[in-house]
């Protein structure tokens, strides 16, 4: 008896120390699978062969450029946008490896370099240079976010996105017929107080480095006006506004943005759980502006991809993004119409990059 009632008593001590851990735990780790059943459709290969105009490749390698195109054959991904080219020699030697091995399924953008900006003669040397990188084959500009968040001048001032000393950049791509795709500040939640009422808050709690303020470096809105000035100041050139314009979660103002500035585009990279998560607002917007929205991905991981196939193509409901800490929430297909499909997927990137085979598409 007296064994008995030992073993009772480490029984009941034992249970509150499992529940006690249970509800301990941070909310971090908190990640219930749901119990919802519904229709399921997984989505390996996208619908349509697609352009990706928001990609990231340091090596592009013989070697790697056919690890690439293996990868890419599986997704149905037509052609690669390397955004990373840079400038010069580097960006020369990546265009001639792909001319030699796969002359139609990568296109290289080039960078700018904005240090030195003020000293004598950078505007020129900067519009010349890049000149030169078109003229050997890069398709379009790629401007990061360190403009208009980390570059400085000679002076040591911040270097703003509208400032006019970068003019010439501008308009030398409008000469030229090429593209500019810009990712311009971050999520605006970055620049909110993180308690809360933020919904970014694990995200910024994990990154913390991408917590910013009015005076790291500058207000949110005026970052992001700064390149809207740009795109008005410069109608003769294209521009691809990544990641929406970090307005996917207010796609009215996006649309006045659109109608207000038509030589503006925007590219669907990393802003795929935002749609997700509006799928009847997120339908009627891609219908409007079918002809203005292009896709991308930003990161390459072939294993994320089938996210954005799904949402886009299908009609699924209550699923998951593939990274908590960046979204929490569940996603809905818009379930969008094969031609506005094909127009995200390649048309619209054909009509504004330059010298891509529109007979990987148009069969």
């Amino acid at each position: 008896m007296k064994l008995k009632s030992l073993y009772v008593v480490l029984m009941v001590m034992v249970i509150p120390i499992s529940n006690m851990t249970a509800q301990e735990m941070d909310f971090e780790n908190y990640n219930p699978k749901s119990t919802l059943v519904v229709p399921v459709n997984d989505v390996k290969k996208a619908k349509f062969p697609f352009i990706d105009v928001h990609s990231h490749q340091r090596d592009m390698s013989p070697e790697a450029l056919s690890a690439l195109v293996k990868d890419m054959d599986a997704l149905n991904e037509g052609v690669m946008v390397n955004l990373s080219g840079g400038s010069g020699e580097r960006l020369h030697t990546m265009i001639k490896n792909i001319a030699a091995n796969y002359p139609n399924r990568f296109a290289v953008f080039a960078n700018v370099d904005f240090e030195g900006v003020g000293t004598a003669g950078w505007s020129e040397k900067a519009a010349k240079q890049l000149e030169t990188d078109i003229k050997n084959g890069a398709k379009g500009l790629k401007i990061f976010k360190s403009l208009g968040l980390r570059y400085t001048d000679s002076d040591g001032k911040r270097l703003a996105i509208d400032d006019p000393r970068l003019d010439p950049i501008w308009a030398k791509c409008g000469e030229l017929g090429v593209p500019v795709l810009i990712h311009a500040a971050d999520p605006k939640s970055f620049w909110d107080p993180m308690d809360k009422d933020n919904e970014r808050w694990l995200e910024l709690k994990t990154h913390p480095r991408r917590k910013r303020s009015d005076t790291d470096p500058a207000p949110w809105e005026q970052i992001i006006e700064e390149q809207h000035h740009v795109f008005k100041k410069h109608p003769n050139t294209k521009f691809i506004n990544a990641h929406m314009g970090w307005y996917a979660n207010d796609l009215k103002k996006l649309g006045e943005l659109l109608d207000a500035i038509p030589n503006m585009y925007v590219g669907i990279a990393a802003v795929i759980a935002e749609l997700g998560r509006q799928p009847k607002n997120a339908h009627a917007f891609f219908i409007k502006y079918q002809d203005r929205i292009l896709f991308g991905k930003d990161s390459w991981k072939p294993e994320e991809f089938p996210t954005y196939f799904r949402v886009l193509e299908t009609g699924d409901e209550y699923f998951p993004y593939y990274k908590k800490y960046h979204a929490f929430w569940a996603m809905y297909g818009l379930q969008l119409p094969d031609e506005v499909l094909r127009k995200v997927y390649y048309k619209n990137a054909l009509k504004l990059i330059p010298g891509l085979d529109p007979g990987l598409f148009e069969k």
